[in-house]
């Protein structure tokens, strides 16, 4: 009897460690941005890291704490209370007529200077009816208010702060201006006309060309905060693309200027707005019809100007340096071509200890590398060089004359950081050479905050010196995922591309309890486009929660970054010039082979699902490939290459006038009677990227040749779902494969 009950005693507590191990199964609340639980399951971060000068900071809720480089203590630099008090009863710069509102945190704080014990942050004066919002400079040693001045105009967007003169420039609707003490803001550009439809016409100090060319501002003040270059954009001769605000009691027109490929576009100069004089001077760079104005730099004295300009074929760039003062062209100093294009990304950066010389990007030799050059634009060596590409300049260690870097050069699925030495060449790699790493250089450069993470560390954040040495680290993160949830088996692999020689990276992901007897459904996750990359070395391998959640439900999960996709250097990339969505297709065909090729995919179930690039990808695949592809969900697709933007549409296919076959070959209307399987369409309602003509006409194509694609739109939603809306979507697209595919 007493073995009897050991033996039941012992069942029990087996089976209750064992229950207490099981692991839950996940929704869409908890993968999906958006989603209720989202937030709570991604690995712990530090919020707020910064840099000080060569002293790192963490702004929080309460405080901002100072971090010792060397063995990560912290101690408490200012509390919440303290500002607030001087917010509330200190002295302020000067006398405000509404009181100032509790600032509820200290997270947007920044320490602008370094050599100054300076917080600036923003915050609102007034009542709950009428708020207005304020900059402010907060002495931590003095405890007082230094400045104050007040963002004139609502809705003010493009903040672009200058730490050496304490001026902001910012944009409200279409207009520039600039703020630094008081309740009155500078108007840079001429007075608002207040009239909708004219303002709309000329935009100022906004990214222009569509954020095309690494353009991402619209504003560059000079080294010593003197001036302010800004971009002036012309486009009253686009045509206005006529978005619907369905919101309204009966609809109205919300129209955006849209050059679509092949159209007129807008045309953009240069200005130069003198802080003293209060002038505003143009770069006097001839007719600025198709024509882009990229990468601004301004030379080290603030006596010049570099506009790398590049023509509307995007074959042939030009460094330019204009005066500064003037406006006149200087010089061009020198020039680049190529058969398909030329693609500048960065602005040329100069040595910080020689004036005399600058670092310019180019892919002439295949891939992104640096090169150094005088300031009259001869060439003195090439710095960087190998099959890998140089992602970023994060600043220089002047000290050592070495630049710090972000590069692939361990793995086209990373980004590693870097030192290199200017005048030897010779890096040294700063950190774990495992994963993707992210960071952020100190003011000397002898400092760096590295957030890693891998496909077997959640995240990593270290500080690290940048001569090589082992620095401390802040936080090793477990992964909530992992803990909590039962996950499936995710692989990193390669496959030939159809050219038979290419290695191209697939990610897959099997069922979750996956069971190698059963045969299983799969769906292939698509991009395919320039400038994106579905695979990284970091957490689960970029899978989405989407492809997790799907292999929940029982799906086979593959993604291929093909070839046109970023990171692989230009052959790679260029392969596809002039033919959009044909080497790219073949290269996802090897996929879907790979897939029939596993004894447990059921080669009659392949579904493929992506978005913009990826829905025309998708939609493409549809109707080229029915045998293979039985079930598609095509998200904001491009259908139609010559609606399609200039700058990036003309790029990649020329102008629907001198490449007509490759716009025939790639239009989806043309397709449309080959429609056979199950294909979803989805789009934002007031898409202003791949704009809602696209899918219609496609609708149009599929009536007339008696093919029926499903369709949904979400109302009011631009190129991609947000917040709620993205958790709806997924929930959408899992019911279109559960209900077609498996």
């Amino acid at each position: 009897m007493k073995r009897v009950f050991l033996l039941v005693c012992l069942f029990c507590m087996t089976a209750t460690a064992s229950f207490a191990q099981e692991k839950k199964s996940y929704t869409l609340e908890d993968v999906i941005p958006g989603g209720n639980n989202y937030f709570n399951l991604v690995p712990k971060n530090i919020p707020g890291l910064q840099w000080w000068g060569d002293v790192c900071v963490r702004t929080d809720v309460d405080d901002i704490r100072q971090i010792d480089n060397r063995t990560g203590e912290e101690t408490v630099l200012v509390t919440l209370k303290e500002v607030n008090e001087a917010l509330q009863n200190g002295e302020k710069p000067y006398k405000l007529l509404a009181p100032i509102k509790p600032l509820h945190t200290l997270q947007g704080a920044s320490l602008p200077w370094e050599n100054r014990n300076l917080l600036m942050f923003s915050d609102y004066v007034g009542d709950e009816e009428k708020s207005e919002s304020y900059v402010f400079f907060y002495d931590f040693i003095q405890k007082k208010l230094t400045n104050m001045f007040r963002i004139q105009e609502a809705n003010a967007t493009n903040l672009d702060f200058c730490k050496e003169n304490g001026y902001l420039a910012y944009t409200a609707g279409d207009h520039l201006y600039i703020a630094n003490h008081g309740d009155f803001s500078t108007a840079v550009s001429p007075h608002p006309t207040g009239v909708k439809e004219i303002d709309n016409d000329i935009v100022y100090g906004q990214a222009v060309h569509r954020n095309e060319f690494g353009i991402y501002k619209g504003t560059f003040w000079s080294p010593k905060g003197n001036c302010l270059a800004f971009y002036r954009m012309d486009q009253s001769m686009v045509t206005a693309y006529p978005q619907v605000n369905t919101t309204t009691r009966i609809a109205t027109l919300e129209p955006d200027k849209y050059p679509m490929a092949g159209m007129t576009s807008h045309k953009v100069t240069v200005g130069v707005y003198h802080i003293q004089s209060g002038k505003t001077i143009y770069l006097q760079a001839g007719d600025p019809t198709d024509r882009y104005f990229t990468n601004i730099s301004w030379s080290p004295d603030e006596k010049s100007i570099y506009v790398i300009e590049l023509n509307r074929d995007q074959n042939h760039s030009q460094l330019v340096r204009y005066n500064a003062e003037t406006g006149a062209k200087e010089a061009m100093l020198f020039e680049e071509t190529h058969p398909k294009y030329v693609e500048p990304q960065h602005p040329i950066v100069f040595l910080p200890w020689d004036s005399n010389q600058f670092i310019y990007w180019s892919q002439r030799d295949g891939f992104h590398h640096l090169y150094l050059y005088n300031k009259e634009g001869q060439l003195i060596k090439q710095l960087t060089q190998g099959d890998w590409l140089v992602q970023d300049i994060l600043g220089f260690n002047t000290a050592r004359k070495e630049m710090i870097i972000a590069s692939t050069e361990i793995s086209p699925l990373q980004t590693n950081i870097f030192s290199l030495n200017v005048k030897t060449g010779k890096r040294t790699l700063l950190g774990q050479q495992d994963g993707t790493h992210s960071a952020r250089l100190s003011a000397s450069g002898t400092y760096l905050i590295d957030n890693f993470t891998s496909f077997n560390v959640p995240r990593e954040i270290s500080i690290l010196p940048t001569n090589g040495k082992t620095g401390v680290n802040l936080l090793t993160a477990t992964d909530p995922m992992k803990e909590q949830y039962n996950l499936p088996e995710i692989t990193l692999g390669t496959i030939k591309a159809a050219d038979g020689k290419t290695d191209l990276y697939y990610r897959l992901i099997k069922p979750v309890n996956f069971d190698p007897n059963k045969k299983y459904p799969a769906i292939i996750y698509v991009y395919g486009g320039p400038h994106a990359q579905l695979i990284h070395n970091n957490r689960f391998y970029d899978a989405r929660g989407w492809d997790l959640y799907m292999a929940q439900k029982g799906y086979v999960m593959l993604t291929v970054d093909s070839r046109g996709s970023d990171n692989r250097g230009l052959e790679f990339e260029n392969c596809t010039f002039r033919q959009l969505g044909v080497e790219e297709m073949k290269d996802q065909v090897e996929g879907a082979k790979f897939l029939q090729s596993l004894p447990y995919v059921n080669a009659d179930k392949i579904g493929v699902h992506g978005w913009s690039f990826g829905g025309f990808m998708t939609t493409n695949l549809m109707l080229t490939y029915p045998e293979i592809f039985k079930v598609g969900v095509a998200g904001g697709p491009v259908i139609d290459w010559q609606y399609y933007e200039v700058m990036y549409g003309e790029r990649y296919m020329d102008t629907p006038q001198t490449n007509p076959e490759g716009y025939k070959n790639s239009n989806l209307k043309l397709k449309a009677g080959n429609l056979k399987g199950r294909l979803e369409v989805i789009i934002g309602g007031a898409d202003p990227t791949c704009v809602p003509q696209h899918s219609y006409t496609f609708l149009r194509a599929c009536i007339d040749a008696g093919t029926h694609p499903d369709f949904f739109v979400y109302p009011e939603d631009g190129h991609n779902m947000m917040g709620r809306d993205r958790v709806h979507l997924h929930e959408h697209i899992t019911r279109y494969f559960e209900d077609h595919l498996k």
